[in-house]
């Protein structure tokens, strides 16, 4: 028991060295501590942790010590070339010998990182789970475990494993050979988006029963939540780029590649930077956008879900959503891209009738088994119930996670209630005409036609079945279209009405619909329009974006904002000469810090959060001119 823990012990001070020394952080954060010493110690461990908590270091870390002790390598399971490509170039900007294995590279280049492998030159062997699944690749796994030179596997994005996740892949099911064949190598599994479901997926699939399960708080307050009604949505995602975002870096998320390029070629021609991506278009084209993205400011990406995991970007500076998610889950990873440096950002959606129609269409039209189905259209319930919500957005978005929190100021509901209304005798109006219009006419209809017959509005169609001799017929006069469309989507939302896929997408009632018609429950809505928000001139958004993008530098004098400002031009020149992203050499907070302390020594610069000893070698004087003449120019 003593001798464990004092290797307990040393092993702590031998991370918080590699902490500090190699990445040049002066803490652990959170969980990260109580994560890495367990993996350290050679036990498992499941880790959730929200997008930008720095899960990352979790198992980088626990790398660098177990190689260091035993020195043996750690393989690191991802589902991206392009991210694998990031992270092994972060790496070698801190010192960390680090390689990845993928598609991209030809035989000599597979041959050499082999190499670099088998002779004990890299920490950290990064690969997709497809190529660890090859016999060649089993066969130099099989080689290092007989010479006892395996020292952890760290399976990222493990949500990818669940057919219950928003991302399943299967090609991650067959990562159970880890354990199988090398059951002695500590393994630890990390996502940033599992709910209960989707946490037992994990575990079973990957035999993680004994591992310790450790869960961050989901909690992002500095993202704001916010969720509109559709209406002209390009107009209104126009309207919200430029109050809030205008030049900013963001990303669009769209359903179908159509939509993608189409948005991308409107807002180019609205004046603003915007590129598609998606899986239709040429590798070649999409690592270019992607690389745009990564490397220059203010670049906005449109594109469908195939598009940001492992996108490391930090100044992401809102997240928006053209078209409903699938579940929760995918929308908190997606919208957890926005804000990664911890400054202000924007989670917004428009979300309409259309939208909750085909969502439940494609689930009923899927050929999963209905056990899947039934899953799936309980995700999806969770995520209308979000966007229907009256009550603040985070609570709602942590509770699904199993978090409890207060409401936190920081969605459209808490900053702009929205009001509500008694809904019943509205609902029962529409519940009454399906119903009799189902029995005169055998069949029910889609949303249109029945407003039409609410409204009392003659049509060919009204003609043509006799509609207008029903008892409902003019009886919703008193609402609008847009009113009326509105009554219909939160029915479906709430499951009070379902559509009938095979049936053009009718409108059915449901066992809760008894209740509303008969008047045993009571319904209270939303109201179609939301309070108009507060005009700002154009001297305030410029006030506010500048302060978006630079938060802390209020608490700057004129002479640290101008050591920043050069600082940010030097990092920018340094990032396109090494070709690398700008945040990969430094963040902005890191700048920001520099410019604060104006450190005179590079022993002073050392103290600065994010300066490890590799990067204070590289730079360190250079950051030391940087600011100095930029006080002399300010002189």
């Amino acid at each position: 028991m003593l001798r464990k823990f004092f290797t307990v012990f040393s092993s702590a001070d031998a991370a918080t060295r590699v902490l500090q020394e190699t990445f040049g952080y002066p803490r652990f954060r959170g969980l990260q501590q109580d994560i890495v010493n367990h993996v350290i110690a050679g036990d498992d461990a499941l880790v959730l942790m929200p997008t930008g908590g720095g899960k990352s270091l979790c198992y980088q870390i626990p790398a660098l010590v177990r190689q260091q002790q035993s020195g043996g390598i750690t393989l690191v399971i991802s589902p991206l070339i392009a991210l694998m490509h990031d992270q092994v170039r972060a790496l070698h900007e801190v010192g960390v010998a680090a390689d990845f294995l993928n598609s991209s590279q030809n035989l000599d280049e597979t041959r050499a990182v082999e190499r670099r492998v088998r002779q004990g030159d890299t920490c950290l062997l990064y690969a997709a789970p497809e190529r660890v699944n090859t016999a060649r690749f089993l066969e130099l796994l099989d080689d290092l475990y007989a010479q006892n030179r395996l020292a952890l596997f760290a399976i990222d994005e493990a949500h990818c494993v669940s057919q219950w996740g928003h991302d399943f892949r299967p090609e991650y099911r067959q990562l159970t050979l880890l354990h199988q064949r090398y059951h002695s190598v500590p393994r630890i599994a990390l996502t940033a988006t599992a709910d209960a479901l989707t946490r037992a997926d994990i575990i079973e699939r990957l035999h993680l029963q004994e591992a310790r399960l450790f869960v961050s708080s989901f909690d992002r307050p500095n993202i704001r939540y916010q969720i509109v009604e559709k209406n002209d949505a390009r107009k209104q995602l126009l309207q919200f780029i430029g109050q809030e975002h205008e030049g900013e870096a963001g990303i669009i998320y769209c359903q179908s590649r159509k939509k993608v390029e189409d948005t991308a070629e409107w807002l180019c021609m609205q004046g603003i930077d915007a590129l598609p991506y998606h899986a239709g278009l040429p590798a070649a084209t999409r690592q270019q956008h992607q690389e745009r993205f990564l490397r220059e400011d203010g670049l906005v990406m449109t594109a469908t879900i195939a598009f940001g995991m492992g996108i490391d970007k930090p100044d992401v500076r809102f997240v928006a959503h053209l078209d409903l998610p699938k579940n929760i889950e995918g929308y908190y990873q997606e919208t957890g891209r926005a804000g990664r440096d911890g400054e202000a950002a924007d989670a917004w959606m428009a979300y309409g009738l259309a939208d909750v129609i085909n969502q439940r269409r494609m689930i009923d039209e899927s050929p999963a088994s209905e056990d899947y189905k039934q899953v799936m259209r309980g995700k999806l319930d969770a995520l209308l119930a979000l966007a229907e919500a009256a009550d603040c957005r985070r609570q709602r978005l942590l509770a699904y996670f199993g978090e409890a929190s207060e409401p936190c100021g920081n969605c459209d509901n808490c900053l702009h209630p929205p009001s509500t209304w008694d809904a019943t005798q509205a609902a029962q109006k529409l519940l009454s005409c399906i119903y009799r219009v189902q029995k005169m006419s055998g069949i029910t209809f889609g949303a249109g036609h029945l407003i039409d017959i609410l409204r009392g509005k003659s049509t060919d169609k009204m003609a043509q079945f006799g509609h207008e001799t029903l008892s409902t017929f003019g009886i919703g006069s008193d609402l609008s279209e847009i009113q009326w469309r509105s009554v219909v989507r939160q029915l479906l939302a709430m499951g009070a009405l379902r559509t009938d896929a095979s049936a053009f997408n009718t409108l059915q009632m449901t066992p809760q619909s008894r209740d509303i018609l008969q008047g045993a429950q009571t319904l209270t809505l939303r109201t179609h329009e939301r309070p108009a928000r507060t005009r700002r001139s154009p001297a305030s958004r410029t006030a506010e974006a500048s302060l978006a993008k630079t938060a802390a530098l209020a608490d700057l004098d004129a002479a640290s904002i101008q050591r920043f400002h050069a600082l940010r031009v030097w990092r920018g020149k340094v990032a396109q000469q090494h070709n690398l992203p700008a945040f990969v050499i430094f963040h902005d907070s890191t700048l920001r810090d520099i410019a604060h302390h104006n450190p005179p020594t590079p022993e002073a610069l050392a103290q600065i959060s994010g300066i490890g000893q590799k990067k204070l070698m590289a730079y360190g004087e250079e950051v030391l001119r940087v600011c100095q003449r930029a006080d002399a120019e300010g002189a």
